[in-house]
């Protein structure tokens, strides 16, 4: 998904017949006087029929990816049908995924990788699965995968909900753009592919800077780098990449409410602490192979990924300590190294056509990872602050897996796909706050170690050529925190301890169907289960094991290709979701709702090319409802959660009944114009309606510097960080000859 002032060099590198030949022929014929072509945005996706094993699964081809409006890196996602993908704070922080009635937080249930490389980090200083993707560079995205549901044996943790795969290209055509646009937004890109030996070396190098509409800017400054050798094809060949990536911003934390109706800050783009704010830093290196072996078919790749972060967040403000704040630093220094090979090859069962999959993986995180109390940025005492409020761990994980899976086509109309996987983790915690901690009754120290088989499959019926019908079943998992898991506070939770390895189980039915050659859908109805919900604690910024929990909903996708030149393409997801048994939120609320989960998700797009010199697309994204709190007030909870103040809700600093979150719905477009000499003009509208929103709301309890001695223990408060406005980006680039 992406363009507009992001992506605008790669389309007119993807159009060969128009910019490409232009510029580097003068007597060709200009890209305004060659015929339309036939769009091909959905060829790829209408391919599946005959090999998807499930409804839900499907691919999306780099015109596509670079023909929807997007703003920052990481709603190159948003291509996925279903998923949204939206931020709670400053522009450097892992955005925050929505998807199928899940608020995946920073990438939780979301299994990511870009060039092969797993981007969840677990045991992370912030949360779960945290999956930055700011290092992308949108122009090197070439084609996205995607997988829903635990019901793929190559497919294992945080994977059970989703699974997204980012390739990057091997080549790009020489190239430089610059782009400037409203709320301080600066970019500079430049690219270019050599003839090396038998290979071919890409570069790219990207700058950017972006203020925001916040009253605290956001001052991100970003740099980007990528150096890649490659190779041969995709069935033998083979690349070797690095990347390196450094951003510095502010950040404009979700604020309370009633800080905005009092006064305390000008409007809802104000700010409660300007020292609020981080730095990332990610390098990697990383090889891939892929090799025809026999009658099969080989590939396997390689990692090396170094990570370094610092969170500057102050979320509650002063309900922890009246007199410096709650200002925290949340940071960590990973080391990951990994790898994962696997070998397709056909093994017929007598006349039945049959294919075997086989695969293995394994993967090493080393990191230094705390939280700390601090204010402006400056490390304070943790002695003056609960034992709770501060964490330093020395975290070594290990995780290996194997898997195999066979897909069977009994008849030319009946397939199945039966696979199993075996997962094993083992995680070492020392804790260097063990004093500290144990005089609060836990430690984050310890070793653990899980083993967890995971069954999977899929039957598949093929009504006719252009019809199909799938249901399937399978077990996948996620793995917690493992300083979460040696605390072992899982007795509320319902558990009886809480699981490193945290089970999954889903079931779905499904159709694809293609009753014309221009207009094809795919409709899933879907049954998730959890053995531990991941649940999002926003007073600390951190994520904890939660209760089991079911969702059940339908996903329908629809694409219509309406003339050559012009395609429309929607989905929409409805999603239920509920904790299997009442859970505390620590409001003073008690119930079974799932705070942050959206009851729908969708998005509308068109997409126009070949017009000419034309091409662009408009994009509808939108965001449903969701709960904040789990339930309406309760007594009992009010009077638990508020000790010494609350004697029933009536008295209870919290709202009475259910909280509510509002969803939003934004519209983007960008346009793209190739001139005859080379030269290629973007430009982006966002946020088209300037709609006035929430891009994500939480409730929790917080503490204004006005309310110390009024509410010892807080209040209990919607907290928002705004949908940014209107918003313009204009880029112009310059393409050159191969």
């Amino acid at each position: 998904m992406a363009a507009g002032p992001l992506c605008a060099v790669t389309l007119a590198a993807d159009a060969p017949n128009d910019t490409q030949a232009a510029a580097g022929d003068p007597t060709a014929v200009p890209p305004e006087d060659q015929p339309l072509q036939e769009v091909t945005v959905s060829a790829t996706r209408l391919q599946l029929l005959g090999t998807a094993s499930t409804a839900s699964e499907g691919v999306v081809d780099d015109q596509e990816v670079q023909l929807t409006p997007a703003y920052r890196p990481g709603q190159l996602l948003e291509t996925v049908p279903g998923l949204i993908v939206t931020l709670h704070s400053g522009e450097g922080k892992a955005n925050q995924y929505l998807m199928r009635g899940y608020n995946l937080d920073h990438g939780t249930d979301l299994a990511t990788f870009v060039d092969g490389m797993p981007i969840n980090q677990p045991t992370h200083a912030h949360g779960q699965g945290y999956t930055d993707l700011n290092f992308m560079i949108p122009e090197l995205a070439d084609g996205i995968s995607y997988t829903k549901g635990p019901y793929y044996a190559d497919v294992g943790d945080f994977g059970s909900v989703g699974s997204v795969r980012v390739d990057y290209r091997d080549t790009i055509p020489d190239q430089a753009s610059v782009g400037v646009g409203t709320l301080g937004y600066r970019r500079v890109f430049a690219a270019g592919t050599d003839d090396v030996g038998a290979g071919h070396l890409l570069g790219a190098v990207e700058a950017q800077h972006y203020d925001g509409p916040f009253e605290n800017p956001d001052d991100a400054r970003k740099e980007n780098t990528v150096l890649r050798y490659s190779q041969g094809d995709q069935h033998n060949g083979y690349s070797l990449t690095g990347m390196y990536y450094h951003q510095l911003w502010n950040n404009t934390t979700d604020i309370p409410l009633r800080a905005i109706t009092e006064g305390v800050v000008p409007n809802r783009f104000g700010t409660l602490d300007f020292s609020d704010g981080g730095v990332a830093q990610r390098a990697s290196f990383s090889a891939q192979i892929r090799q025809t072996i026999g009658t099969g078919q080989f590939s396997a790749n390689g990692y090396f990924i170094y990570n370094q972060l610092h969170l500057y967040n102050d979320f509650t403000h002063y309900l922890v300590n009246p007199t410096l704040g709650d200002q925290e630093d949340q940071f960590e220094n990973r080391h990951v190294v990994g790898g994962t090979a696997n070998y397709t090859i056909p093994l017929p069962l007598g006349s039945i056509d049959n294919e075997l999959l086989a695969g293995v993986l394994t993967r090493y995180d080393q990191l230094f990872v705390g939280r700390l109390p601090s204010e402006d940025r400056v490390p304070q005492p943790e002695q003056d602050y609960p034992a709770s409020f501060s964490d330093l761990d020395q975290v070594y994980l290990l995780s290996a897996a194997a898997y195999a899976q066979t897909t069977t086509h009994w008849t030319p109309r009946l397939r199945s796909v039966l696979g199993v996987r075996i997962d094993y983790q083992h995680g070492t915690d020392v804790d260097y706050l063990a004093a500290l901690h144990e005089t609060d009754g836990y430690t984050n120290g310890g070793t653990k170690q899980q083993t967890l088989p995971q069954p999977k499959g899929s039957l598949i019926f093929r009504g006719s050529p252009a019809l199909e019908f799938y249901g399937s079943a399978g077990e996948g998992f996620h793995s917690a925190d493992l300083r979460g898991v040696n605390q072992d506070k899982s007795v509320d939770l319902g558990l009886p301890g809480t699981p490193l390895l945290a089970a999954q189980w889903g079931e779905e039915i499904g159709v694809r169907a293609q009753p014309r050659n221009n207009f094809a859908f795919t409709l899933a109805l879907y049954n998730l289960w959890q053995q531990s919900e991941t649940i999002i604690d926003p007073d600390v910024g951190q994520d904890s094991a939660g209760p089991p929990s079911r969702r059940y909903g339908f996903e329908l996708n629809v694409t219509y290709q309406i003339q050559r030149w012009l395609e429309f393409y929607g989905s929409y997801s409805g999603d239920h979701s509920r904790f299997t048994h009442p859970f505390d939120d620590g409001t003073g609320h008690l119930g079974t709702y799932i705070t942050d989960a959206p009851v729908a998700t969708g998005s509308l797009d068109l997409y126009f090319v070949n017009l000419g010199p034309w091409s662009g697309g408009l994009d509808y994204r939108y965001l449903g409802n969701y709960p904040l709190s789990s339930g309406p007030c309760i007594n009992a909870a009010a009077v638990k959660d508020f000790p010494g103040v609350a004697t029933s809700c009536a008295n209870a600093p919290t709202a009475l009944g259910q909280i509510n979150g509002k969803g939003f719905g934004e519209l983007n477009l960008a346009a793209h114009y190739a001139f005859r000499s080379g030269w290629v003009t973007s430009f982006g509208v966002y946020n088209v309606l300037n709609t006035h929103a929430a891009a994500a709301e939480f409730w929790y309890v917080d503490r204004l510097k006005s309310e110390i001695n009024e509410y010892p223990d807080g209040r209990a408060d919607i907290h928002e960080h705004p949908l940014e406005p209107i918003m313009a980006r204009l880029t112009i680039s310059r393409m050159f000859e191969l």
